[in-house]
């Protein structure tokens, strides 16, 4: 069983910078699709960035240019740095882990970011 732990999460001031990360269990760690998703209350899980098990790298439209994807294998975290936040950042991150076949997906529990105006 694959277990994928979020962490980073907190309170910023808009224009400012977190960086959550995330670990994820299991030996083939390497070989995963790693993935940040959000949801705001109300409102519908959203993709936010991945980053492949070669490092491509792809970004929803509204975090280009502010928010970096990154893993490091050899210690089976995933990273996202997010600079310049806004409050319409605020949201609940989940971090997920997918197995290259596509046969599973392995989700966090959330981490809480707000930004304040």
């Amino acid at each position: 069983q694959v277990q994928v732990v979020e962490s980073g999460g907190g309170l910023v001031q808009a224009g400012g910078s977190l960086r959550l990360s995330c670990a994820a269990s299991g030996r083939a760690f390497s070989d995963y699709t790693m993935g940040w998703f959000r949801q705001a209350p109300g409102k519908e899980r959203d993709f936010v960035a991945a980053i492949s098990w070669s490092g491509d790298t792809d970004y929803a439209d509204s975090v280009k240019g502010r928010f970096t994807i990154s893993r490091d294998n050899s210690k089976n975290t995933v990273y996202l740095q997010m600079n310049s936040l806004k409050p319409e950042d605020t949201a609940v991150y989940y971090c997920v882990a997918s197995e290259g076949d596509g046969s599973a997906d392995y989700w966090g529990q959330g981490t809480q970011v707000t930004v304040s105006s």
